[in-house]
């Protein structure tokens, strides 16, 4: 008997898109629960996923009354959802006809993720068979998975981070596992690590089964400096998890110091928009290990800035190139 998927969709004001994700998982046959999580929208966002149930009982909404982020929305769904397969789909996004299947058909994994492809939001349409179609798998080890989010200069995001993975709720409890509720920013990147830590299978389709809905908000690449330190933290407490012989604790280290840079960066700038340029170079001259990375930001941005701005793109892309 195949598994059933409890699809659990974190949403926030989205009245304008949930109808669509929603719609989506309740086509699916083997998806027995839709968990939408109102995450204190002030919007009709029950309402628009409600009328695109059309009544099916498999939808059932959690109404938080206070805004607590996507992690701890998708933790409470979890823990109150029953499906043994549990399928994250964002508010603004949708999965395609037979993505479930596909991925339940996979032998022996914990996590089984396929291909995403970002489609503009004016043009957000799924019918296209122009898409990569190969359902072969790989396996994803700790090493992979870090080494494909580590951002590149001058290359386009395409961070596995992004990636939609059906989960098997029993390694999950197994292992103690849930989404970092402190986490804002980099929360399915914190979950996947923790749990490839922790030895799970996760097995990778070049396959598209999962469309991302491209968003100006999400395009800037803006966070809030408290995102940042967080996500800093994690990814600290990740490197002090591995053993310095492990294949992934270069990767590791880098990623941390990516992420560290970027948040001093950020609060430096912070200090300055407060108190001026005293308060940022009091910030900065603390010590050499907050100066340095925060020099090496200013001059990534001033050689980004040199090079020109480049346009955020609003066509079509896949995550996983053929053969990437």
């Amino acid at each position: 008997m195949t598994d059933s998927v409890a699809v659990i969709i974190a949403a926030k004001d989205a009245e304008t898109t949930i109808g669509t994700a929603v719609a989506s998982a309740l086509a699916a046959d083997e998806v027995t629960e839709v968990m939408v999580v109102d995450d204190a929208s002030t919007d009709q966002t029950a309402a628009a996923a409600n009328d695109a149930a059309g009544g099916d009982p498999r939808l059932r909404i959690l109404r938080q009354e206070v805004n607590s982020g996507p992690a701890s929305a998708r933790n409470r769904a979890i823990d109150e959802s029953t499906a043994p397969v549990l399928a994250i789909l964002d508010a603004d996004d949708a999965v395609l006809p037979g993505r479930f299947g596909h991925l339940l058909s996979f032998p022996g994994w914990d996590l089984a993720a396929d291909n995403i492809v970002f489609l503009p939001e004016d043009g957000f349409d799924t019918r296209s068979s122009d898409w990569p179609t190969d359902e072969g798998a790989r396996e994803l080890s700790l090493a992979a998975f870090v080494a494909g989010n580590i951002s590149r200069p001058g290359a386009q995001r395409g961070e596995l981070g992004f990636l939609k993975p059906l989960i098997r709720r029993a390694f999950l409890d197994r292992h103690r596992l849930r989404y970092d509720a402190a986490l804002r920013l980099g929360e399915d990147y914190d979950l996947y690590v923790r749990a490839l830590m922790a030895g799970a299978r996760f097995r990778l389709s070049h396959r598209v089964g999962y469309c991302a809905r491209i968003r100006e908000a999400s395009l800037s690449g803006r966070h809030d400096t408290a995102d940042l330190a967080a996500l800093s933290e994690a990814t600290k407490v990740h490197l002090s998890s591995v053993a310095a012989g492990d294949p992934a604790f270069a990767l590791l280290r880098r990623q941390n110091r990516d992420i560290r840079r970027r948040y001093l960066l950020r609060a430096c700038l912070d200090a300055k928009a407060t108190g001026g340029l005293p308060a940022a170079l009091r910030f900065a001259l603390v010590s050499p290990a907050r100066f340095l990375p925060i020099l090496r930001g200013v001059a990534a941005d001033k050689i980004a800035a040199a090079r020109g701005a480049q346009p955020a793109t609003v066509d079509a892309r896949v995550l996983l190139s053929p053969g990437g």
